[in-house]
């Protein structure tokens, strides 16, 4: 990386998440993370990272408080998501389901469904 808002291996083309989605995912999986690991973990830039969590504190997904020089975030795992496509399916149901996809990296095929 070049300077400190680089970011690794740009992507091209679509993907099935969105930036949010998988900011949301790295702060679930740790709330004392930090908002470089973020931007590394994601390929976005810090200052991606910083405008996407403030998105999703407006919006009422995230807070967070201050520990010392730290930020401690907490996701609010009853808040539905946006799209009213998903209006029943929570924040705590996709993270649920996302934390499980990672865990389980076995191949579905017909017989072990």
């Amino acid at each position: 990386m070049t300077g400190m808002d680089a970011v690794p291996e740009s992507h091209s083309g679509w993907t099935f998440l969105t930036n949010h989605a998988r900011v949301l995912a790295s702060v679930a999986d740790d709330p004392n993370v930090r908002i470089r690991d973020i931007a590394a973990r994601c390929r976005l830039t810090e200052r991606a990272v910083q405008r996407i969590i403030a998105d999703l504190e407006q919006a009422g997904y995230l807070s967070h408080t201050r520990e010392g020089r730290a930020n401690a975030y907490r996701v609010i795992p009853g808040k539905v998501l946006r799209h009213p496509a998903e209006a029943s399916l929570t924040v705590g149901s996709l993270l649920a389901l996302l934390a499980r996809d990672e865990v389980d990296h076995t191949p579905r095929t017909a017989d072990n469904r």
